[in-house]
């Protein structure tokens, strides 16, 4: 069942779904999904009741995975346009070639050289990925065996393009990266790699979560922002 509440200004849809529980659950998705958990047979004044105290907190829930969200603007990738590498800009300068198609970084710029101008976005999309997932594991080692101590450890890494996040941990204990987190400075990574880490402890996102990942990364928040305000 679908219904919503009205905070404020903002409009809070959810979902309910009814078992055979003794208390009232609310959950938020990574994609923003308010799930409302709740014992059979309760009312729905009840169910808004409860979804009204928690608005607050729901609100700075889905507030918290939207910063996950990937901003990055169309490129259109043309000699000139600026590209990031790990938090520093470089300009494109794009070379019509007879025979080969790739992508060097040379002091502060990115030397394009295709066939075809049309393929440069396909071809640094490619050079992305593929820094990424050299970059990646190299970032992710230190961090991985630092949470040994806590007895997890991913099953694998992964590097997917995503469309609405930075970073994953399946159920099955597999990390997921975003490659467009390479445009950003290191600790960024590192911060997205520690947040993904955390979730091998806590599923969730309890207080415990949060104080897991400031005792890993205290200066988390700095490097969140930074994450957020970089790739908008």
């Amino acid at each position: 069942m679908t219904d919503f509440i009205q905070f404020g200004s903002e409009k809070i849809e959810y979902y309910v779904s009814y078992s055979d529980r003794k208390t009232l659950g609310i959950t938020i998705t990574p994609d923003m999904v308010v799930n409302v958990k709740a014992p059979e047979n309760t009312s729905k004044a009840v169910i808004q009741e409860k979804v009204k105290k928690k608005a607050a907190w729901i609100l700075k829930q889905k507030s918290f995975f939207l910063s996950f969200y990937p901003k990055t603007p169309k490129r259109k990738y043309v000699s000139g346009e600026t590209h990031l590498y790990l938090g520093r800009q470089y300009r494109l300068m794009i070379n019509k070639s007879e025979n080969k198609n790739e992508v060097r970084y040379k002091g502060r710029y990115f030397e394009i050289s295709l066939t075809k101008k049309e393929n440069a976005g396909t071809l640094m999309q490619q050079w992305y990925r593929s820094r990424a997932k050299t970059k990646f594991p190299e970032i992710a080692e230190p961090i991985i065996n630092r949470f040994k101590k806590y007895n997890v450890e991913p099953k694998s890494l992964h590097i997917q393009e995503m469309a609405t996040r930075w970073g994953s941990c399946t159920p099955k204990g597999k990390i997921i990266l975003n490659p467009e987190i390479i445009k950003a400075p290191k600790a960024c990574i590192e911060y997205v790699i520690v947040h993904e880490l955390c979730h091998l402890i806590h599923r969730d996102h309890t207080q415990k979560f949060l104080d897991l990942q400031s005792k890993e990364m205290p200066d988390w928040r700095r490097w969140k922002d930074r994450l957020e305000s970089l790739l908008a």
